[in-house]
């Protein structure tokens, strides 16, 4: 696939239980598309475990390499439901730090990603099995995201509200962003 026939990469970023997966299917379906599933569901479900900071450059890894593989096959968009900078956020929070091996991928977020669009943490939270603890967690890992993007100088849309809302929000940023122009 040619650099000018790749489909725009779009982030989707948030806290545990803020709708991305819902939203990256949604909009995949809306565009025909495809969507990038958050690998770390994946991790958990297949190691029966919570990742310890060893498992965060895997990880991140990982989710890269899902996003590379299913690029040929997207349409115009490939939406990601997290990229490595939100397993960056997260190695923040739990471990004290970011790895030196995520950090590159971490920073690469400006770059490869075309849109960030960040999930605000306003609909019903659900705990989500061994993967995330509590609610309150979420309120510190939004704000965590927020500081990060604002130290990388990375612009982003905030979505929120129900489905119908958040799909609106996402549709002229996109459009924009397909055009050339800032999101």
């Amino acid at each position: 696939m040619s650099a000018s026939s790749a489909p725009l990469r779009i982030a989707i970023l948030g806290t545990a239980s803020s709708g991305k997966t819902t939203l990256a299917a949604a909009l995949a379906e809306r565009y025909q598309t495809l969507w990038v599933p958050e690998y770390l569901r994946e991790f958990v479900d297949t190691q029966g475990r919570v990742p310890v900071a060893a498992d965060q450059i895997h990880i991140a890894r990982t989710q890269r390499a899902h996003e590379d593989a299913a690029a040929p096959r997207a349409r115009g968009y490939l939406f990601c439901d997290t990229t490595p900078l939100m397993t960056a956020v997260y190695s923040r929070h739990y471990f004290g730090g970011i790895d030196a091996g995520l950090a590159p991928l971490a920073d690469a977020h400006a770059r490869d990603y075309a849109l960030t669009l960040v999930t605000a943490p306003d609909i019903p939270w659900v705990a989500d099995g061994l993967q995330r603890e509590s609610e309150e967690v979420s309120v510190t890992i939004h704000r965590l995201l927020h500081e990060e993007l604002a130290a990388r100088g990375i612009s982003f849309v905030p979505i929120s509200g129900g489905m119908t809302e958040r799909l609106a929000q996402a549709d002229e940023p996109l459009r924009r962003c397909r055009a050339g122009g800032n999101p």
